[in-house]
């Protein structure tokens, strides 16, 4: 009977990828046969639904597994499907009968699955699909992932452990920084640990795991590359110059390895962006390409200029998702997931 790990989180871009095929590689090193499957596809590409979910494609590279996509990922969770099944055009015991036939074949030669929730772990509700309505429809024990920064993000633990019940196995903190690691270790994992749920890891926040490239947020954007500076510098976080040059200006200088998303036109932003030690790339939005004297500038500075189509509105989102999820995209990355685990955290208990 194969044993299943559903790895499902509190909100999005919390390391569930890394984390999944971490575990699942660890579970192989120790002699399983293990499989991937992520039920729901909710990296999109548009909202009809192609998705750039590569999850399945690195968990095939790094687990050397064979299965096609379709199987690994079969329901693809996009704002169209949403919509549809609002409206009724989604039979969700149809879609939960996919699921299972999906995993069902998934699993026919493994010792041990490894499920990847989509989003955070309520997401899926409309079709009776959350993470807790997958792990009971594959008979999964789970694994929760968190950030924390505060006391106050364990309402969102308390409330996802209640939904998983007796699944849970236990939660994993995931980036934390070191002024939030003594206080969690001394007062929250106690205080969990005295509600019942069970902590298994603590693991450090690591700049490697934790931020994006900005070659790889230029190519999560589509982005036009406009400099030949290096872009192997790390984003990990972003500011909207929608404010005068002046006030940007102030406001960016307290930046640190940022990139700044303002419009294609606003040449005064842009140049106070160049003036700030923490910028690490200008995001131009409109399909504008900016002075040459901006160009100028940026490429003494040594700062990547990218330029996308979308607006303003629509590449916030895009490189909100994309810094907030960091980067999981080869196997150097899933193998520094698995070392921290293998320190901070109770492999035994997350592998099964």
């Amino acid at each position: 009977m194969t044993d299943t790990t559903l790895v499902t989180s509190t909100g999005d871009g919390t390391g569930k990828t890394a984390i999944t095929l971490a575990l699942a590689r660890l579970a192989r090193d120790r002699g399983a046969t293990v499989g991937y499957m992520k039920p729901k596809g909710t990296r999109l590409q548009s909202s009809v639904g192609k998705t750039l979910d590569r999850d399945p494609m690195l968990a095939r590279e790094v687990l050397g597994l064979d299965a096609e996509v379709h199987e690994m990922e079969p329901v693809v969770y996009s704002p169209t499907f949403v919509e549809g099944a609002v409206r009724g055009t989604e039979d969700p015991d149809a879609l939960r009968d996919r699921v299972r036939e999906s995993f069902d074949a998934l699993a026919a030669d493994a010792d041990a699955m490894f499920v990847e929730g989509g989003g955070r772990w309520t997401t899926g509700g409309v079709v009776d699909l959350t993470d807790a309505d997958v792990a009971e429809l594959l008979d999964a024990r789970v694994v929760l992932v968190t950030d924390y920064d505060e006391p106050g993000d364990l309402d969102e633990v308390l409330a996802a452990a209640d939904a998983l019940g007796d699944r849970l196995a236990g939660v994993v903190f995931n980036r934390v920084a070191d002024a939030a690691f003594d206080g969690l270790e001394a007062d929250a994992v106690p205080f969990l640990e005295g509600r019942g749920v069970p902590v298994l890891g603590v693991l450090p926040r690591v700049r490697e795991l934790a931020g994006v490239t900005v070659g790889d947020l230029a190519d999560e954007l589509g982005a036009e590359v406009l400099t030949d500076a290096p872009t192997d510098g790390f984003v990990e976080r972003f500011l909207v110059g929608a404010m005068s040059g002046e006030e940007a200006l102030r406001h960016f200088r307290r930046a640190r390895d940022a990139a700044v998303i303002t419009g294609g036109d606003r040449a005064d932003v842009q140049t106070a962006a160049l003036d700030a030690s923490g910028v690490r790339c200008l995001v131009l939005t409109g399909g504008q390409r900016p002075s040459g004297a901006v160009l100028g500038k940026a490429a003494e500075a040594g700062v990547p200029v990218l330029a996308v189509n979308a607006d303003t509105a629509t590449t916030i989102g895009r490189v909100e998702s994309i810094v907030r999820g960091g980067r999981t995209r080869d196997e150097h990355t899933v193998e520094t997931m698995a070392d921290l685990l293998a320190d901070h955290a109770n492999v035994d208990e997350l592998v099964g």
